[in-house]
């Protein structure tokens, strides 16, 4: 599995205008809270499935990348904001 690009527009106008280093942590952050929410939705698509019986939907693998994009469009959970600065000068 494999996650996306980060759009520059996720970035907030201080991470955009700020040296390399903090720009690379927030980004490190961005990308680690887009695979906490993928594997989040993926695993309540599972129990969902799993509490109607295990029931295959056609449509239950869209879900998890639906909503993913979906939360990280609308700004995300604010993790990213929280983890950058403890991972400044930790990346490469």
């Amino acid at each position: 599995m494999s996650l996306p690009a980060i759009d520059q527009a996720l970035l907030p106008a201080s991470v955009r205008n700020a040296p390399p280093a903090k720009q690379d942590a927030y980004r490190a952050a961005l990308g680690f809270e887009q695979l906490l929410v993928q594997q989040l939705s993926t695993s309540l698509t599972d129990s969902a499935q799993d509490a109607l019986g295990g029931q295959d939907n056609p449509y239950g693998s869209l879900l998890p990348s639906a909503l993913t994009t979906g939360v990280m469009d609308a700004g995300g959970l604010g993790l990213a904001a929280q983890l950058a600065p403890s991972l400044e000068g930790q990346t490469q």
